[in-house]
Parts: structure tokens; C-alpha cells; sequence
């Protein structure tokens, strides 16, 4: 993917051997160390970006929101789900990556411009798949660019963005439609609780129990996972 061809091309530039990149060949090595920490630095929220991490995370923290479980599951525990079934999800493209781009890079067939060109044609391909007209319109305007004929005519600084904010609208409208049927279950015990007269006890508490067993009941764990991988098939 496109972390590890920055990271890749950072690293071969540090070493003697390599194909120095244009603007890092008058770099000393420590300078070089600095800029490859930097993309080191940059790698995390480059993965939770560009990859289905985002719309992921989003409904998974949407959906504990909607359970009202607090912390449960934790952060890390969705985090980690979120992050292996990205790596499901992207492991075609990656390979792809490697095999047009990195490989042969590392082999010395290809220089790093040619690398960085080959390898982010299928992570295009993929982000084409799943960005609106609408937010590419957006930057193409903000940014003056011409008009792109096709998806691969996009350069990455209109694509990813672009991503970004079509994701985190599939991800906000999953989590809507999730909180609805939980939201119904906390009208009916505040309307239950308020009309005998348990004022004192916060209907919250009432619910959480009737919710969390509503969901285990229809396995919502996996109608939830399930839904969310088939829409990127």
C-alpha cells in the first residue's frame, strides 16, 4: 500500500546503494533519518484514512455508543477488530501493490517515481470504488485542477480527501440506522418508567440490559461485521 512505498522509498534513500529520490539526494543521512521517522510518525493515520479502518471504527463506536455499554468493548479491543478486518479486506490490493511496485523495486528494475506511480494505481482503483462525484468535484474545484477523465487521472491529494469524506458519511449513516432500534427500546422503558412513577431511576440503567440481550438475541455481532464487509465487496 502506499505507507509502505513512502517507508520503503525514505529507506533506500538512507542507504549509499539506493537511487537517490529527487529532492533527498543533496540530504545528509541524518536528515534522511529525520524525514523516515517522520513518514514512521505519519504511517497510523495514514492506514486509519485511506483503508476501510475508517468507516469500521466509525460504526463499531457508533454501535457501543447506541448499546450503551460505556467501554465495553474497549477501545483496543475495536480498534483491533477494526484493523484486522481491514487487512482482510485490503490484503488483495496489497498484494497487488507489492507485486507491480515493490517488488520489482527492490529488485532495481524501476526507479522510486516509477515505484510510487505503479503502487498506487490499485490503491486508486480501490478508493475510486467507494469515493461520491460529489467530494471529488469538491477538491477538484478547491484545488483549480482540470477536470479528470478517469479514476486514474487522480492525483492522490484530490483522491484521499476525497475518500476520507465519503467514508465518514457511509460510516455516520451505518451508525444512524443502528441507533434506531436501540433508541425505540429507550423511549419505551422512559415512557414505562416515568408513567409508574420511577422518576429516581435514570431509564438507562432500565434498558441497557434489555438492549445488550436484544442484540445478542438477533447475533448482532455478526448481522453487523457481516453487512459491513459485504458493502465493500
Amino acid at each position: 500500500m502506499m505507507p509502505s512505498l513512502m517507508l520503503l522509498a525514505a529507506t533506500k534513500a538512507a542507504t549509499p546503494q539506493s537511487v537517490p529520490i529527487p529532492g533527498l539526494k543533496e540530504l545528509g543521512t541524518p536528515m534522511q533519518i529525520i524525514i523516515l521517522m517522520t513518514l514512521l510518525t505519519l504511517l497510523p493515520a495514514i492506514l486509519m484514512s485511506l483503508t476501510p479502518f475508517l468507516r469500521i471504527s466509525i460504526v463499531l463506536h457508533f454501535l457501543r455508543q447506541a448499546l450503551g455499554t460505556q467501554s465495553a468493548p474497549s477501545n483496543q479491543v475495536l480498534a483491533g477488530l477494526s484493523l484486522f478486518l481491514t487487512l482482510v479486506l485490503i490484503q488483495p490490493t496489497a498484494i497487488q501493490v507489492y507485486k507491480d511496485s515493490l517488488e520489482p523495486f527492490e529488485a532495481g528494475k524501476i526507479t522510486p517515481e516509477e515505484a510510487w506511480n505503479a503502487g498506487t494505481k490499485p490503491l486508486k482503483t480501490w478508493m475510486a470504488r467507494f469515493v461520491r462525484e460529489k467530494d471529488i468535484r469538491l477538491f477538484v474545484e478547491m484545488t483549480h485542477a482540470p477536470a479528470p477523465r478517469t479514476p486514474a487521472d487522480l492525483e492522490m491529494t484530490i483522491l484521499a480527501p476525497a475518500y476520507i469524506l465519503s467514508e465518514m458519511r457511509a460510516g455516520f449513516q451505518i451508525g444512524a440506522v443502528l441507533f434506531l432500534p436501540f433508541l425505540l427500546i429507550d423511549i419505551i422503558v422512559a415512557s414505562v418508567t416515568l408513567s409508574i412513577g420511577m422518576v429516581q431511576l435514570p431509564p438507562v440503567m432500565v434498558s441497557a440490559p434489555f438492549k445488550v440481550l436484544l442484540f445478542v438475541l438477533v447475533d448482532g455481532w455478526n448481522l453487523t461485521i457481516g453487512s459491513l464487509m459485504k458493502g465493500f465487496y
